[in-house]
């Protein structure tokens, strides 16, 4: 493929990740996604044959681009405690999204679920990166065998104010969450590295 066809690849990757966080992926049609990038189906079907093949390129090209985001983090910021208060303010940094949306990665995780989709694991490699990532800043803060375990209650409650701030439509409530949130990191830090 020559670079004018990969720059289309991506360009229908990233619409269709939008119409998937959106408007789910059952709800998303080849049609949708042609229609949002300006293409013709038959230059579509160059492309992709199956909204599966889309469904696996949005899923890797999120993997990559989480993988990335949470690197720069690691560079960016000396030390663990602010690499997680950064993962935790990506919530009241994308709070309007939320309040619509939901989260991108929990609802496409939820739904790939409920459709008991065969990508469904592959999707949830999504969670599993920022669930390694999350344990490996807590060991570097001084958490032990526990680390994994208030990696993945980070994970369950960022998801959970996620989800009751779409539910309700209140970035009030998520505001308060993430309040709380970073004040129950601090004591969990200070149980276990004291």
């Amino acid at each position: 493929m020559g670079q004018k066809a990969d720059t289309l690849r991506q360009r229908i990757v990233a619409e269709a990740d939008q119409l998937f966080y959106e408007q789910g992926y059952e709800n998303t049609s080849f049609s949708d996604i042609a229609d949002a990038v300006g293409i013709s189906r038959g230059n579509f079907y160059y492309h992709f044959k199956t909204k599966d093949e889309i469904l696996n390129a949005v899923i890797a090209t999120r993997v990559s681009d989480i993988e990335a985001m949470l690197n720069q983090w690691t560079a960016e910021y000396p030390n663990p405690r602010q690499r997680i208060l950064h993962y935790i303010d990506i919530l009241t940094n994308n709070q309007e999204n939320i309040k619509q949306h939901g989260c991108p990665i929990g609802t496409l995780c939820t739904e790939l679920a409920k459709l008991h989709h065969q990508m469904r694991e592959d999707a949830n490699q999504m969670l599993t990166v920022m669930r390694d990532w999350l344990t490996t800043q807590l060991k570097e803060h001084g958490l032990g065998k526990e680390a994994k375990q208030v990696a993945m209650h980070l994970l369950a409650r960022s998801q959970g104010i996620a989800t009751i701030t779409t539910a309700f439509e209140d970035q009030a409530f998520l505001r308060q969450e993430v309040k709380r949130l970073k004040l129950w990191l601090d004591e969990v830090i200070a149980q276990h590295v004291n």
